[in-house]
């Protein structure tokens, strides 16, 4: 497989789970810390919330770009919403693993032209790529 980025984010990290994190070119700079279910304070983000954000963001835009590329698509509704659940817990092979669920929420569109607009954005997103075939991800329709 072949990528050829048209832009690279950077962001820095200190600490681990509970340091700090900046984005690079931008003022966002906040402090991390574990959930409470994982020993945490769960004062600050963590990593699967800065993921879950990430991967909802990403997914509209690619169902948005999915409706540009296919005229039998319905469009995306500008209401439209994702809500991401990212879990994270012990692998019954060793070390951690992720699930994800997603719950895309696109008001006005039955549900046979949600279930293709969710599909292919599935198919485009950089999330979705790089995830399948390692992590559960459900996708819901709301």
């Amino acid at each position: 497989m072949s990528v050829s980025p048209v832009y690279t984010a950077s962001a820095t990290a200190t600490g681990g789970r509970d340091g700090k994190a900046s984005i690079h070119d931008s003022d966002l700079s906040f402090d991390l810390d574990p959930p409470k279910e994982m020993g945490g304070g769960g004062n600050g983000s963590n990593p699967e919330q800065l993921f879950a954000a990430g991967y909802a963001a990403c997914y509209i835009g690619a169902m948005k770009f999915a409706t540009t590329q296919d005229d039998s698509l319905a469009k995306v509704p500008n209401d439209v919403s994702v809500h991401a659940e990212v879990g994270i817990g012990p692998r019954d092979e060793g070390g951690f693993g992720l699930t994800v669920a997603l719950k895309v929420a696109l008001p006005g569109l039955s549900p046979e032209e949600a279930k293709a607009v969710t599909e292919a954005g599935h198919k485009i997103c950089p999330y979705s790529n790089a995830v399948r075939g390692n992590v559960t991800v459900t996708t819901e329709l709301v």
